[in-house]
């Protein structure tokens, strides 16, 4: 069995680890001795853990030691799939996917290891017009970052791989890049690697926990003793989750397992050749790749099966029970597909676990709270496709302390604790095992793990019709649906298309810019900064690019910036008192932002950092007529010249005290935001529905929120901003304090860009020539053309109710210069040019700006600073 030969194969190659002589043969009776101390610990000798291990020698690391707690291998990576593909949901995935696919290729010249590396290519297959849509949409994103892949029609998949039934297709999308390999042998190779490069690799060796001290790794106690450590990295893939709660200072490693099946042929009457292409059928939920002279497939089905959920259940990963029953609807699916097969012979159901995480999304970085304590696991079964990319962005994270690209969908710090509950993953990860091969359209939710964080007016809000949305566990109101709509079937559309919520959230805007709308914001990350004496405006001087010495009551909007002059976090900011600040940040950034923040604060038991998230209710006042509403409500004047822009005044809403109103909105309207005691919110929500019925007063969500804010040309961290992204880039220097003598993170960078000239800039687009009703919609990552050359990708999107048109925001860039040099972007350049959005390779005019229409702007007269300050980060 295919089981029992792979064992025989691990035996054979214990001659190549004695030879190292730094590695520890599992066959030996007598172990290596353990080192004392090491620069690294790595746990989990799999793929992931091997990749790390090779990179980081590769970037000049030494004294780096794997352990492992049976045999290297063994794991997970001895039964994998062995597909490498680049169809990956998201950017980022999909540039891990395809270094991987250069690194395992040139791996063999490498080591003189065999690998098993054959390019075969790949063929995603479409059997309805929505999914060949979104390979369309794939295709545009993949060409971007300079994939070679083709949209074809049936016959040509036909002509590629001949056991394909073709009867009921639409298309297909083909990647002649796309290879397989023996997941064991490339793991081998990497080890050889680094055992050359000196990594010390230990087998039989368990992780019993990390020691912690004062916030800092020190120390990993294994089952042979402790050996002294600045760096751990977590690649225990299944035992992720279990190595992480197992420390007395806890991590959280939010993963689960679940059982994956796949089949095995024996070789077929007419040997496939072994180059013939790997097939994914989504919609049948299989995927197919030839295997010695014979097929493997395996699929993801609907109603998976979560294992592990306490304790390590196997030190080596065996193959578990077969389940014929469970595969059926597999074996059906790939009989459709394939009828020829109705003869092969059998060879085996494998059963072997995969670790999934909630957000389908792979767990890397350093983890919050434990300087030194790095995580890589989580790989969604695709580990054998994202190990040799993530093991480099990871091994460049803890070289340079920084990535190489934008990993932050990736990081490990989007979630927090609550997402480590066992009940939470196991029901979540029954969701997101089906969900990788389902059909997913923009705006689409998850349905498990809900209402775990909320408003106190959720119930109210849910009654008056509110949809809802899910960000960092918090729930948030998408729009509200009016009496009389068909709840079901708005709650059930999926369409790339014009969709059903369209009149609605219009409804909304309209609202906001003619009368007064309330919006639910509670989601919205706040903390509070004080201090004895300047501590506190000392670091945030010290960490925000604009000024934060302002007189107490103002309102200042920042981004806090890495040492290149990129946002890592972008939030406003209230003094409340000379040495008092209330900040904040993004719904998605309350794990990230406190990390950022703790990890710059200078050890000083009078500076004192507290996230009052939940002690307060944020309500949206939105509109024209808000200023009338609090005016009834507070008894005082809320005119521009009693309550200027950008200012924060501690006051009583109805009965309530201590309410903080603000005058900004996120959006540029005119309004107010109010931030509520908890035990006031219900009151505050009553009394502003009862005083705004005669001012037109209704809900909101989100969705008219977004909708104001991109037509407003505000941007939003994580989506529009990253790491990446510098002030300079985005139309931001305004926002900058060059003329204050204050040190700053990444002041040098920003000097060093202003001087040479940013190489790409934030724009506007406004689609022209595309069709609302019938056109293929812009979301997000879509290819942006000028003067016929690719020139950058949207980033964020939405319909300007105002314009009545599609407005895409993204970044453009001039080509490169002498020698790929950065060329340094003019406004010439960007007025200049012709430009198009690729929508699902279907390319629109649009018109770029630099600057927002003059005439979205509201009737009541405010400076053009103040407006650019209320910007929008909570969406």
């Amino acid at each position: 069995q295919l089981i029992q030969l792979e064992c025989v194969t691990f035996r054979r190659r214990t001659s190549l680890w004695t030879s190292s002589q730094c590695l520890a043969n599992a066959g030996d009776s007598q172990l290596l001795p353990l080192p004392s101390q090491a620069r690294v610990v790595i746990c989990g000798g799999g793929i992931v853990g091997t990749s790390v291990a090779y990179h980081l020698a590769k970037l000049g690391w030494t004294e780096i030691v794997l352990l492992e707690q049976g045999r290297l291998g063994a794991g997970t990576t001895r039964l994998c799939a062995g597909i490498i593909s680049v169809a990956k949901p998201i950017s980022i995935e999909c540039r891990m996917a395809d270094y991987s696919n250069s690194l395992y290729q040139r791996l063999e010249e490498e080591t003189g290891v065999k690998t098993g590396y054959v390019k075969t290519g790949s063929l995603c297959l479409a059997q309805n017009q929505d999914r060949f849509l979104s390979l369309k949409r794939l295709a545009s994103r993949l060409k971007v970052i300079g994939i070679n892949c083709n949209i074809i029609k049936p016959k040509e998949v036909a002509k590629l791989h001949p056991l394909v039934n073709i009867h009921d297709l639409v298309g297909a999308l083909h990647l002649p890049g796309d290879a397989v390999v023996s997941p064991p042998d490339v793991n081998h190779a990497l080890a050889v690697a680094a055992a050359g490069q000196g990594v010390q690799i230990l087998e039989r060796t368990g992780v019993q926990q990390v020691v912690v001290e004062k916030g800092h790794v020190t120390a990993v106690e294994t089952e042979r003793g402790s050996i002294e450590c600045e760096y751990f990295v977590n690649c225990a893939g299944q035992w992720a989750y279990e190595l992480g709660q197992a420390s007395e200072v806890k991590v959280s490693v939010p993963l689960h397992g679940c059982e994956h099946f796949y089949l095995l042929t024996k070789p077929l009457q007419e040997l496939l050749p072994p180059n013939i292409p790997v097939v994914m059928d989504m919609d049948g939920r299989i995927y197919v790749r030839p295997w010695q002279g014979g097929l493997l497939s395996g699929g993801f089905e609907k109603n998976p099966k979560p294992i592990f959920t306490e304790g390590r259940n196997q030190l080596e990963i065996q193959n578990m029970q077969e389940d014929w029953d469970h595969f059926e609807p597999m074996l059906s699916g790939l009989l459709r597909r394939m009828p020829g097969l109705e003869s092969a012979e059998i060879h085996q159901l494998v059963n072997c676990p995969e670790s999934f995480t909630p957000d389908m999304r792979c767990l890397m970085g350093e983890t919050p709270g434990v300087t030194g304590y790095y995580v890589l696991a989580g790989m969604n079964s695709s580990g054998l496709a994202f190990a040799g990319g993530a093991g480099k962005y990871l091994a460049e994270w803890m070289t340079y302390g920084y990535p190489t690209a934008n990993v932050w969908p990736l990081d490990i710090k989007r979630f927090g604790n609550l997402q480590s509950s066992r009940t939470f993953l196991r029901h979540r990860v029954m969701e997101v095992m089906p969900l990788l091969y389902e059909l997913k359209v923009p705006r689409w939710d998850f349905q498990t793990g809900r209402q775990l964080r909320t408003s106190p007016l959720y119930d109210r809000l849910d009654t008056q019709g509110a949809r809802w949305m899910e960000k960092h566990g918090f729930e948030r109101p998408k729009y509200f649906v009016p009496a009389g709509k068909d709840l079901l079937s708005l709650d059930q559309s999926k369409t790339f298309y014009k969709p059903d919520w369209f009149d609605i959230v219009g409804a909304e805007v309209k609202c906001c810019k003619e009368a007064v709308c309330v919006i639910d914001m509670s989601s919205f990350t706040k903390f509070e900064l004080s201090s004895s004496g300047d501590q506190a405006l000392e670091l945030l001087q010290h960490l925000c690019a604009n000024d934060l010495d302002v007189p107490v009551g103002h309102i200042v909007h920042t981004g806090m910036l890495n040492e290149r002059g990129g946002y890592e976090n972008d939030c406003s900011v209230v003094r409340l008192s000379r040495n008092s600040f209330f900040i904040i940040s993004p719904t998605d950034q309350q794990v990230h932002c406190w990390s950022w923040i703790k990890k710059h604060m200078p050890s000083d038991p009078q500076l004192h950092l507290e996230d009052v998230s939940w002690k307060y209710t944020a309500l949206n006042l939105i509109g024209p007529r808000a200023m009338d509403v609090l005016a009834e409500l507070s008894y005082v004047s809320m005119t521009p010249d009693h309550f200027p822009s950008m200012f924060c005044k501690e006051m009583s809403v109805g009965y309530a005290n201590g309410i903080r109103v603000m005058s900004m909105t996120h959006t540029g309207e005119p309004g107010f935001m109010l931030y509520i005691p908890i035990e006031y919110a219900l009151h505050v929500y009553n009394e502003v529905m009862s005083v705004g019925q005669k001012y037109g007063i209704r809900n909101a969500g989100y969705y008219a929120l977004r909708s104001l804010r991109i037509e407003k040309f505000f941007a939003f961290w994580g989506q529009d901003l990253d790491a990446f992204t510098t002030p300079l880039e985005c139309g931001r220097e305004f926002r900058v304090k060059f003329d204050k003598n204050t040190d700053f993170l990444g002041r040098e960078a920003l000097m060093q860009q202003r001087q040479v000239g940013a190489s790409r800039r934030f724009v506007m687009l406004v689609l022209e020539d595309h069709d609302t009703e019938l056109d293929l919609w812009p979301w997000w990552g879509e290819p942006i053309y000028r003067n016929d050359h690719l020139a950058g990708t949207t980033t964020s999107s939405a319909y300007s109710y105002t314009l009545e048109r599609h407005v895409c925001l993204g970044f453009v860039s001039p080509p490169p210069g002498p020698e790929g040099l950065p060329t340094p972007i003019t406004p010439d350049f960007i007025n200049r040019g012709d430009y198009e959005v690729d929508i699902a390779g279907q390319r629109f005019p649009a018109k770029a700006k630099l600057y927002p229409f003059s005439s979205l702007f509201t009737q009541q007269k405010r400076r053009k600073d103040d407006l650019e300050l209320s910007n929008l980060q909570g969406k």
